[in-house]
């Protein structure tokens, strides 16, 4: 039935580019020009993203990881937060145009599909009750979901519970931000998966996604990878 419904859909209303207007490729709402234009994030540390100015021979570890190693193994974020992707990911934060959650997961699960190891199953970042409440919506969950069905991974949204209403990180410098991230998230029911993707959908001091990923190996995880739009 949901194919039927998606061809149908393509066929009566055909994907149009969101940011240009001209038809969209592989059935997106994003043109190949476009899409060939969004910032990528091909140089970067392989445990955290952070981009690198120069190209890089090999994979390389930046400096911060090699100083302090976090509690996550790999982290993939194929573009940077910049131009396009701030639109798509401040858009569906913001203003729930959840089409962009479908955009997103798409091009991420493209990435995914031919560079990593698929893990066990995939855990979106929660958010607090107070903040889902106020937003009606956790947009790393839209996201994840289609990452979900793209994939073909299981998509679990009860492992994890965030037990502190944490203040909001954009403008803190990253020493606060892992302050406030401090035990801000509880296991709640024992794990039977070993190997774990944490979704979000941009990552900027890492610092949240290391407090979920270090609370998931205190419970029994052995590797914990970050998958995330964008890197900032």
């Amino acid at each position: 039935m949901n194919n039927w419904l998606n061809i149908i859909q393509n066929k009566c209303l055909p994907s149009r580019c969101m940011f240009c207007g001209q038809p969209g490729f592989n059935e997106l709402d994003l043109c190949q020009a476009c899409f060939n234009d969004l910032p990528r994030n091909y140089n970067c540390c392989y445990r955290c993203a952070e981009h690198f100015e120069t190209a890089l021979l090999s994979p390389q570890l930046c400096g911060r990881c090699l100083k302090k190693t976090p509690s996550f193994d790999e982290t993939h974020a194929p573009f940077l937060y910049s131009d396009a992707l701030r639109f798509l990911i401040t858009q569906l934060k913001f203003n729930r145009q959840f089409k962009h959650a479908r955009l997103l997961g798409t091009l991420l699960a493209w990435h995914l599909a031919e560079n990593v190891e698929l893990p066990e199953c995939i855990v979106p970042v929660p958010l607090h009750r107070n903040r889902y409440r106020e937003r009606g919506f956790n947009q790393s969950i839209e996201i994840a979901r289609h990452l979900s069905a793209q994939l073909s991974l299981p998509l679990e949204l009860n492992y994890c519970v965030r037990t502190r209403d944490t203040a909001h990180q954009t403008g803190l410098p990253a020493k606060q931000r892992n302050k406030n991230m401090r035990h801000a998230f509880t296991i709640s029911q024992a794990l039977t998966y070993r190997h774990i993707a944490i979704v979000d959908d941009v990552m900027t001091t890492g610092a949240t996604v290391a407090s979920l990923a270090s609370a998931l190996k205190k419970q029994g995880a052995n590797r914990v990878d970050i998958w995330v739009c964008a890197r900032a």
